[in-house]
């Protein structure tokens, strides 16, 4: 039993701090979104500089500029990883998955500089970022790409987890078919499975269903991004935590602008309203299914660019969840114990 990162496998007893959702390295140019107000239309393809981020941080999906996330520099992402190394961190899921272009060996060259461990992932992103080649394949067609990403992987480095997994609301079929991909491969390999919602409070439910009737252990199964799609609602939240066995992730700290761009019927959370909602499982004993994050994707998010970093949680959140009244203990199952658990296999 073991984490596999892409330096190969890790003891588990090494994990230490674990953020399990995030990218290094990713093509989001697709998520482009345009901007409301016809004056805005300019900003979009502005670079991204100091006098721009108010327009960015408000709308962080119509900034051309901010998308390109994937053409940072080695050097860049190294500097980034390390500061949340410098901080405690020890361990990093990287999720960009087939559709958003995964880069392997740029994970290992992080990893090697670092000495952060890095899982990285396979699967199959939102249909619209997928390829007419994938959109055509059949189920069986991707879990083989799929199990040889996880066992024989690419240029020897392997993935050590599936997802995350693209999904909207109502599910596209390419999105269905490759969420049975990854149960299936899931439950041939056994390694951790890691699902992005679409944005309705019915998703995660619908997806758990899809999810059991073909054969994947939900005990080993993470749903992201709850904090965007559960979170107003604590009874919600709490049939969904009695509904499924799986991690419940909070996976967007740092991000404290209540303008949601990509559903405006929502009000985003704040770090605290986050932090509040984890003491509330908590103290409703789901403390062993709390995973949490930041899900970095844009460049206005990194160090470089005025933003919070990788290192924000461990810096700035843990902090406030003491003096919130979240114990150490749970603190330490949260960002250790529980990744540990979902990552060995």
């Amino acid at each position: 039993m073991s984490i596999h990162t892409v330096l190969g496998p890790l003891d588990p007893s090494k994990v230490g701090n674990t953020l399990t959702h995030e990218h290094v390295r990713m093509n989001y140019e697709t998520r482009f979104i345009k901007p409301p107000r016809e004056d805005h239309v300019i900003k979009t393809k502005l670079p991204l500089e100091m006098k721009n981020l108010g327009f960015v941080r408000q709308y962080p999906y119509s900034s051309l500029a901010n998308l390109t996330f994937g053409q940072e520099d080695l050097q860049t992402m190294i500097e980034e990883v390390a500061e949340y190394k410098r901080l405690g961190g020890e361990t990093l899921v990287e999720v960009t998955t087939h559709g958003i272009e995964p880069d392997y060996e740029f994970l290992k060259q992080v990893s090697e500089a670092t000495k952060v461990n890095i899982i990285c992932s396979t699967g199959y992103y939102l249909g619209h970022t997928l390829s007419k080649e994938v959109l055509e394949a059949s189920v069986d067609d991707l879990v083989k790409v799929i199990v040889d990403d996880l066992t024989v992987g690419r240029n020897g480095i392997k993935a050590g987890c599936i997802g995350e997994i693209g999904c909207q609301y109502p599910l596209a079929d390419s999105e269905r078919k490759s969420l049975i991909a990854g149960a299936k491969a899931q439950s041939r390999v056994g390694c951790p499975l890691i699902i992005h919602p679409g944005r309705d409070k019915k998703s995660p439910f619908e997806i758990i269903d899809i999810l059991k009737a073909n054969g994947a252990d939900i005990s080993k199964t993470v749903m992201s991004h709850l904090d965007r799609t559960l979170i107003m609602d604590d009874d919600v939240m709490i049939k969904f935590a009695e509904y499924s066995p799986c991690y419940l992730e909070f996976d967007l700290f740092g991000i404290e602008t209540s303008h949601y761009q990509a559903n405006e019927k929502i009000d985003f959370p704040s770090d605290a309203q986050r932090v509040a909602k984890i003491k509330m499982l908590i103290d409703r004993g789901y403390e062993d299914r709390i995973v949490i994050a930041h899900d970095i994707s844009t460049r206005h998010r990194l160090l470089k660019y005025g933003g919070h970093g990788y290192g924000h949680i461990l810096e700035n959140i843990v902090p406030k969840m003491l003096a919130r009244g979240i114990t150490q203990q749970s603190v330490d199952k949260i960002l250790v114990e529980n990744p540990k658990r979902w990552l060995t296999y």
